[in-house]
């Protein structure tokens, strides 16, 4: 039984890229200040440099941008349950996140909830401090300034896995798989979405793949707390 009814969870998944589309292509002072994370990030001197690792330039809100949010909510209960999802996507990272906020805001009527896999370690951090950067209010339901532990309403898959063990950490794809989760691995991976904006910009394929990842967290998390799933004639993709 899960232990906050299930309409008041919104599912979410971000997809971010690097904020150029190639090292080169940095500002003088961006190439120095990326030299220097490089330089921590780097294990073997020889093989690798600042700009053969820029993608990873990606998974840090000072160097990245987010190009997809999405986002699901189940309605219904038992076998018959339902997921519908929402995604905001674009080249324009102010509109993607003041979308997503219009909506977050308006969604956020009485007690309610976000979840995300290893949501706050990177997405829920990860959106809060792109949102700074664009100048753009951070949604209540984001907000833990001055929370107690107790009042923020955040859901982590990763965190309710790990059972209170912090050295490790299992992948969305593991989870899925050791519970008998199906994901679809019929396209592109996390660590292709760069290559498929910068060189494709196909942002369609992004945004499904994303929509996957919150229909497999969903299904995560419905299997954590002994639910039934969600089966596969009432997800539908955008």
């Amino acid at each position: 039984m899960s232990l906050y009814p299930l309409h008041s969870i919104l599912f979410i998944d971000i997809e971010t890229v690097s904020q150029y589309a190639a090292f080169d292509e940095l500002p003088d002072e961006g190439k120095e200040l990326w030299r220097h994370k490089a330089e921590l990030l780097i294990k073997d001197k020889q093989a690798a440099t600042p700009d053969t690792i820029y993608d990873r330039a990606a998974i840090y809100a000072e160097f990245g941008k987010i190009v997809c949010i999405s986002c699901g909510f189940i309605q219904g209960t038992g076998p018959d349950k339902k997921i519908s999802l929402k995604s905001f996507y674009g080249d324009d990272e102010w509109m993607v996140l003041s979308q997503f906020c219009e909506m977050l805001e308006k969604w956020t009527v009485g007690n309610r909830y976000l979840c995300a896999h290893n949501g706050k370690e990177f997405d829920f951090p990860y959106l809060c401090r792109r949102m700074i950067i664009h100048g753009i209010a951070i949604p209540s339901l984001l907000r833990i300034a001055g929370k107690k532990p107790w009042e923020i309403t955040h859901i982590d898959t990763l965190e309710s896995w790990k059972f209170g063990d912090y050295r490790s950490y299992t992948s969305l794809n593991l989870l899925a798989y050791v519970l008998g989760i199906p994901t679809p691995k019929d396209d592109i991976d996390g660590s292709q979405v760069g290559k498929v904006y910068w060189t494709e910009h196909d942002l369609s394929r992004i945004v499904t793949y994303c929509q996957k990842d919150v229909i497999t967290v969903a299904q995560v998390y419905l299997r954590l707390q002994g639910e039934t799933p969600i089966r596969p004639e009432n997800i539908a993709l955008r």
